[in-house]
């Protein structure tokens, strides 16, 4: 096709180009024009173009969707994203779990439920809840969705309707929390879900994980509202995602195998006439249950999309090792036990609340009970938690030889697993010296002498330390030819990064950019697959018009450097920073150089190893809606094909073929 004598705003040459299709990637040049993909061909006319990029041995590829996360509320002090967009996500589904700002901040008797679910749920404190808090002024989803017009937002978002604050809005917390709607009710909610599914939101969320507690008082023992619906209630709301043909996001009761079987049975098509798209929490192997569990969820998910259910159902899969970081008890892992859970209920300042606990003959009990649960004797329990079909707090890694010190005031423990130093602890307490060294034996003399078993010894570091005692251990994952299995199970969808979630906890930022590291072992045909698989198939699946370069497509691009790809190590590049926004610490991932480019319909926010300065001063992204308006677009120029594209450059063979 001959050239116009339009001006690309930008040319990027010589790049190995994956289309999002998921076929064979191409070696030709894009040109983008007003934010859209505006030609595509070989041998692009470097006179057309204000801007070019040589990217030369480089693949680009359209901007990666993070399918999970909980950005929701930072979005609202920091609407740039930084840490997500540095690791090429141009895309974050918000209102996971069912919790999120779709309803405002619910704000009854001075307390906000939006930040009493977010509290720990997600672990971030409240100091730093209160300041998005502050900043909200909707209370309905209609003004929600406008009120991102007046923000500087960098990444597209796709909102859901969270289930837990749908319940808040019509029936107030208290009664969300110790009740069952109201016929009304029932309906009100409804109706307001059809409302949204109308203004565009692309799904609804609920939640089952049964150590998702309330943070505000009088309510920190009852877990979130979403877990208190009955399957009615549950069933009418998913009639109304159905009919819009949305997704469902879930997550299971892990403590009641019976009623998350029924739940994930709404997902059938020959049940209930036409199937419900479901994404659910989350296909792990288990470290307390290694193969065993991973095999279970993925013949789960065949079941449920087998021609005898005629569903349309994928879990969410991560790419790394499931390592959770802990101060002292604060862990999302340690919610998962009755009693450790009662510590975590205390505010984080209140270190004498949490010592009076500790120092409580009956809590210790209890404790003791929920550490050993499942790990002695040849018990029922022991068969659960072997198998990982048991209730949650049998897959809670307990063994302490797995805990390793990353900080903690006694510093020659640092880089020792907790273990090894109970095994020196045993010496020294039938010898009386051991292994230990002279500072070590006056710290057991002084504080460890009445330990009796490893349980004990966790205590008492928790006595002594508080949250200064920092620590972490691997609780899913640590196969990787499992992890592998998951990422390209047709009935997976890769992603579950929990991004913008638990602050100290996890950091999983770059788990789109470690799926394709896995790819790159196989080859460039994998490769392609799974950036489909983080492009267009999830695009597809939430109804969304990006993830591809098709030509009219919105530029949303990712270019990376497939060497430093290869080479990248996530674990050694985890940093804990102090976040100047949220004024608290952070724990991130440090890509930089594996991304050498990110635009944002167009604009360049990522170069490599630092941030341009649009990148939340300028807005780039928008809400991505689930409607034909939202689809159409508004082209302002003719795309162009040019150049020879019948002959596309395509790789040879054998080129596919080999191992990167």
């Amino acid at each position: 096709m001959k050239t116009t004598n339009v001006k690309w705003d930008l040319l990027i040459k010589n790049a190995l180009v994956f289309d999002g299709s998921g076929h064979a990637p191409q070696s030709i040049d894009i040109a983008v024009l007003d934010g859209k993909i505006a030609a595509k061909g070989i041998q692009l006319p470097a006179q057309y173009a204000d801007n070019l990029i040589d990217a030369s041995g480089q693949w680009l590829m359209p901007g990666l969707l993070d399918i999970h996360t909980h950005l929701d509320l930072e979005v609202e002090i920091n609407p740039g994203l930084h840490e997500a967009v540095r690791h090429g996500t141009t895309t974050a589904v918000i209102g996971n779990c069912s919790i999120g700002a779709a309803f405002g901040a619910q704000i009854d008797n001075g307390e906000s439920a939006l930040v009493s679910c977010f509290t720990r749920v997600e672990n971030i404190p409240k100091s730093v809840l209160q300041k998005v808090v502050k900043n909200i002024t909707w209370n309905n989803t209609q003004a929600y969705l406008e009120h991102f017009n007046n923000i500087k937002l960098g990444p597209n978002l796709v909102p859901l309707i969270p289930h837990s604050m749908l319940r808040v809005q019509v029936m107030g917390l208290d009664a969300a929390i110790q009740r069952q709607p109201t016929p009304e009710e029932q309906h009100r909610m409804a109706w307001l879900l059809e409302e949204a599914m109308n203004q565009g939101y692309a799904g609804f969320s609920t939640d089952g994980l049964p150590f998702h507690y309330l943070a505000n008082a009088p309510h920190k023992d009852k877990r979130i509202p979403s877990q208190h619906a009955n399957n009615i209630e549950i069933k009418e709301l998913l009639d109304v995602v159905r009919k819009y043909d949305r997704v469902w996001q879930t997550t299971p009761f892990t403590d009641n195998i019976l009623l998350t079987a029924w739940r994930f049975l709404f997902t059938s098509g020959r049940l209930y006439k036409k199937p419900l798209k479901v994404t659910a929490l989350s296909a792990l192997d288990f470290a307390m249950a290694p193969k065993r569990s991973t095999l279970f969820i993925l013949r789960v998910a065949k079941f449920l999309n087998s021609n005898l259910i005629r569903g349309n159902f994928h879990f969410q899969a991560l790419s790394t090792q499931f390592r959770v970081w802990a101060n002292g008890v604060d862990s999302p892992m340690l919610e998962e036990l009755p009693s450790t859970s009662r510590l975590i209920a205390c505010e984080r300042d209140d270190r004498e609340g949490r010592k009076k606990l500790l120092n409580d003959p009956a809590f210790v009990e209890q404790f003791k009970k929920d550490w050993y649960s499942g790990r002695r004797g040849f018990t029922w329990e022991h068969f659960k938690s072997k198998t990982g079909l048991g209730a949650p707090q049998y897959n809670v890694v307990r063994d302490i030889y797995l805990f390793h010190v990353e900080y903690c005031p006694f510093r020659p423990w640092q880089g020792s697993t907790l273990g090894s130093i109970y095994h020196r602890l045993k010496d020294f307490l039938v010898t009386g010296q051991g292994t230990v060294n002279e500072e070590e034996a006056t710290l057991f003399n002084k504080h460890f002498l009445d330990v009796k078993d490893e349980a004990d010894f966790f205590l008492q570091i928790l006595r002594l330390y508080d949250t200064d005692f920092r620590w972490w251990v691997d609780i899913a994952n640590k196969d990787h030819s499992m992890v592998k299995r998951m990422l390209r199970h047709k009935y997976t969808l890769p992603g579950f990064n929990d991004s913008g979630a638990h602050l100290t906890n996890l950091a999983f930022w770059d788990g789109n950019l470690i799926t394709l590291k896995i790819a790159q072992e196989e080859s460039l045909q994998e490769v392609s697959r799974q950036i489909n698989r983080l492009t267009k198939k999830p695009a597809e699946f939430f109804g969304l018009d990006i993830g591809t370069l098709d030509l009219g497509a919105q530029a949303d691009m990712v270019l990376i450097n497939p060497t430093a790809l290869a080479s990248y190590d996530s674990a050694a590049n985890r940093q804990m920073i102090y976040s100047e926004i949220f004024q608290h610490q952070q724990l991130v991932n440090r890509s930089d150089g594996v991304v050498s480019g990110v635009w944002i319909a167009g604009e360049k926010v990522w170069s490599g190893n630092s941030f341009t300065p649009i990148l939340g001063k300028q807005k780039l992204g928008r809400i991505l809606l689930n409607s034909p308006v939202a689809r159409q677009g508004t082209n302002t120029h003719q795309p162009q094909l040019v150049g020879d594209n019948v002959k596309k450059a395509m790789p040879s063979k054998k080129e596919l073929d080999t191992t990167v």
